[in-house]
């Protein structure tokens, strides 16, 4: 494909990165990309990847905007209280950048759909505020055997990392499912730090489908706000992981 004038001006900044180039930027336009939750974190990372020049975003929640939600979730404005996250959300990404296709799923993510929700999509960036979403990505990626970005904030600190199929540990490699069903107390957020994991995100998912090395592979890096400093943790695969362990593959 060939750019226009005007698409080359709007992606100046990162044609001149040399790990990006129009090569890069090529493989940007012919990604799709399934972004799960359009809340405190998929707000801000979809909006990154839009503005970057994914060609197709795949945006997934069931929920409306709220009050409770504007502290963090920037994609979602005061007069947009009351419609749905997916709707907010495409609108403002399509302002932003008319080349980026968006396509919305009102819809709870499970264990039962996200494959299907996933479909043809490269690559999962997780949005998601509970455990059970994030297991239902974490299997599907398992399953469709495509990377899986995960992101987590909780008051001013967070957690990122990147699983990919085969080569690295997955989701319960790290966080083994206890089988506890008790739901856990909303969590309290500070805009900035999701803003700080969002970003981490998006980064990351630009550099899987460009090519650029030093992926979150095998790391899981966590942020501390209070502290302001970042600390990496090594991970490994789980030989007897109940969803990717080689046991259960053998």
């Amino acid at each position: 494909m060939e750019f226009t004038s005007e698409e080359l001006r709007r992606y100046n900044r990162q044609l001149i990165i040399p790990d990006i180039g129009e090569e890069g930027q090529r493989k940007l336009a012919g990604a799709k990309v399934f972004v799960a939750g359009v809340g405190g974190l998929g707000s801000i990372s979809c909006y990154y990847l839009a503005a970057a020049g994914i060609g197709h975003l795949k945006i997934a929640d069931m929920d409306t905007v709220d009050f409770s939600n504007l502290n963090r979730q920037i994609i979602h404005w005061t007069e947009d209280i009351g419609v749905p996250k997916t709707e907010s959300g495409a609108r403002k990404l399509m302002n932003l950048n008319p080349h980026c296709r968006v396509e919305t799923v009102q819809q709870k993510i499970t264990r039962k759909n996200c494959v299907a929700l996933v479909g043809d999509c490269g690559l999962i960036v997780d949005a998601m505020d509970n455990m059970e979403g994030r297991r239902a990505l974490n299997a599907a990626s398992v399953q469709l055997g495509i990377p899986y970005i995960y992101g987590g904030v909780h008051q001013l600190d967070g957690l990122i990392s990147t699983f990919i199929p085969g080569q690295t540990p997955c989701l319960e490699c790290v966080f083994p499912d206890d089988g506890s069903t008790i739901p856990p107390e909303t969590p309290g957020i500070l805009g900035p730090a999701a803003g700080v994991i969002a970003c981490l995100q998006a980064i990351e998912a630009i550099k899987w489908i460009v090519g650029i090395q030093g992926l979150l592979t095998g790391r899981l890096l966590s942020f501390y706000g209070y502290d302001m400093t970042f600390r990496e943790f090594r991970i490994s695969r789980n030989p007897d992981c109940a969803l990717c362990g080689q046991r259960r593959s053998e």
